[in-house]
């Protein structure tokens, strides 16, 4: 089924051909290092993006964590994630995995990922192994020194704006003078602390090489794209990002640029910036090299876009994110269906449930939170296969207790359509019921045939066994331990039909 694009897609595609159909068959400008106006058009248009150069970086941090890399990548732990965008599944040509505290999800183009927990203290996660176990130990490591590099960064930031002084972009070498730059409406200790708070990080890997298509950057011709151009999704407001980068070459020699080539170095990684939908103001082209970071502080994410633009080499990356986790941990799910569980007086062993309230308030609250996490959580966490599997069992309990309680809704759903079939209720009453519960039956038939559908797509049928999605839950017509169908057509006909007798 062809999903209808959101309002804020259409726009957001409306605006991209409005701006290519301006530019024709021209190329916007774009500067990289070697270009005398790189370093001021920095300063002048891009003054919250940060760039820590490898040397700051502590030795055995790198070690640390490019043998994580290189461990979390022989395992098999990081994969091509199967995302929707615009109502159509397309792999995406970067494999990831998400790594971060316990409980917590981030999600992206329609696509929940559930953190492989790092060893926050007090926290006991059994890892399959002890190599995941040391990679997911350096990747807190390097968190929590990125999370003091943008702390730091940030109050430099805050300094020099309330000083009036102004300064050359950050660009941080071992021997850089550690200075901020341009325009900043300095946030309080507090802010910057809750800002930098980084929760999880999403790991990306991939190898040019055994790409068999990479799309061109199309606005300013930057050449091949590991990533389009985008705003980073589900972060909390202003928050900062960190990313680490790790090319997988040998030490880079230093070499002169050709003055006759135009444009960045298409064998090194870089990162692209643009100003959102602007063509007035060149984009940047920053070269990444081995250990190198970059920041993006406060609303940076929100006014412009990035890319990364690929180079020869694979490359990894660990990209430090402040995920705006209020309706996204294991806590806040748990929380709702144990509040949509409280309107259940009793529970019999035939499974047949009763109810404390017939409110349609509190039924219609109910269903929303039965869709919430049916939708949500189980089948997103299903949709990704046995993918966790590899590196921990720490969601399987979870998993197992949000589908008990999904079960218990299957029944509260059961005893209201009986309710609302029984002879003898009020019709005004009935009415009450079907119309609080109507929509949410509707939603859960369209979206479970809609994830059906997905699952037994062509492209998910390509994926490695251990990543082929699976339509959980799910249950054949006479199964007798669901009170009710999976397919629910019929009920919602039926629902809708008592609507239609009920109108004089």
């Amino acid at each position: 089924m062809k999903r209808t694009p959101t309002a804020e897609e259409r726009e957001r595609e409306a605006k991209k051909l409005r701006l290519l159909e301006e530019l024709e068959d021209t190329w916007l400008p774009y500067l990289t290092p070697k270009d005398d106006e790189f370093y001021q058009q920095w300063q002048l248009k891009y003054p919250k993006l940060i760039l820590r150069e490898a040397g700051g970086v502590p030795a055995e941090l790198h070690r640390e964590v490019q043998e994580a890399f290189v461990t979390l990548h022989k395992r098999g732990c990081l994969s091509r994630d199967l995302v929707r965008i615009q109502g159509k599944d397309l792999l995406t040509p970067v494999s990831r995995i998400l790594i971060g505290n316990p409980g917590c999800t981030y999600k992206y183009l329609n696509t929940r990922l559930f953190t492989v927990p790092w060893p926050v203290k007090g926290s006991n996660i059994k890892y399959h192994d002890a190599g995941i176990a040391a990679a997911c130990q350096a990747l807190l490591k390097l968190n929590n020194f990125l999370q003091i590099e943008t702390i730091q960064a940030w109050e430099e930031l805050v300094a020099k704006e309330r000083a009036n002084i102004d300064v050359v972009p950050v660009c941080i070498g071992p021997d850089f003078p550690r200075v901020g730059m341009g325009a900043f409406d300095g946030p309080d200790e507090v802010d910057i602390k809750n800002r930098s708070a980084y929760n999880v990080t999403l790991l990306n890997f991939m190898d040019p090489q055994k790409m068999p298509y990479l799309k061109e950057e199309p606005y300013f011709g930057m050449g091949k794209m590991a990533l389009s151009w985008h705003h980073d999704e589900n972060l909390v407001d202003r928050s900062a990002v960190a990313v680490y980068s790790h090319s997988c070459e040998g030490p880079e020699e230093e070499s002169e640029d050709d003055p006759q080539q135009e444009g960045r170095d298409p064998d090194i990684w870089h990162v692209g910036f643009k100003i959102s939908w602007d063509i007035e103001t060149p984009g940047l082209a920053i070269p990444l090299h081995q250990g190198d970071c970059y920041f993006m502080l406060d609303d940076l994410n929100a006014t412009h876009q990035h890319c990364v633009l690929a180079g020869l080499p694979p490359r990894f990356s660990s990209a430090h994110r402040v995920a705006e986790c209020s309706t996204g941990t294991l806590d806040y799910i748990l929380q709702r269906c144990q509040l949509a569980l409280q309107n259940v007086c009793d529970v019999k062993d035939s499974g047949d449930v009763s109810l404390k309230s017939l409110e349609p308030a509190v039924l219609k609250q109910g269903e929303e939170i039965h869709n919430e996490v049916e939708f949500e959580w189980l089948r997103q966490f299903w949709f990704q296969g046995n993918r966790y599997e590899k590196c921990t069992d720490w969601w399987c309990q979870p998993m197992t207790q949000l589908e008990e309680m999904w079960r218990k809704m299957e029944g509260v759903t059961n005893t209201m359509l009986h309710e609302v079939r029984r002879e003898g209720v009020p019709v005004g009453q009935r009415n009450e019921i079907v119309t609080a519960i109507l929509a949410s039956l509707t939603t859960r038939q369209t979206l479970r045939r809609e994830w059906h559908a997905r699952c037994q797509s062509r492209i998910a049928r390509t994926l490695p066994e251990d990543q082929k999605p699976a339509c959980r839950p799910y249950w054949e017509k006479e199964d007798p331990s669901m009170p009710l169908p999976f397919d629910l057509t019929d009920v919602v006909s039926e629902l809708r039909a008592l609507l239609l007798e009920a109108k004089p």
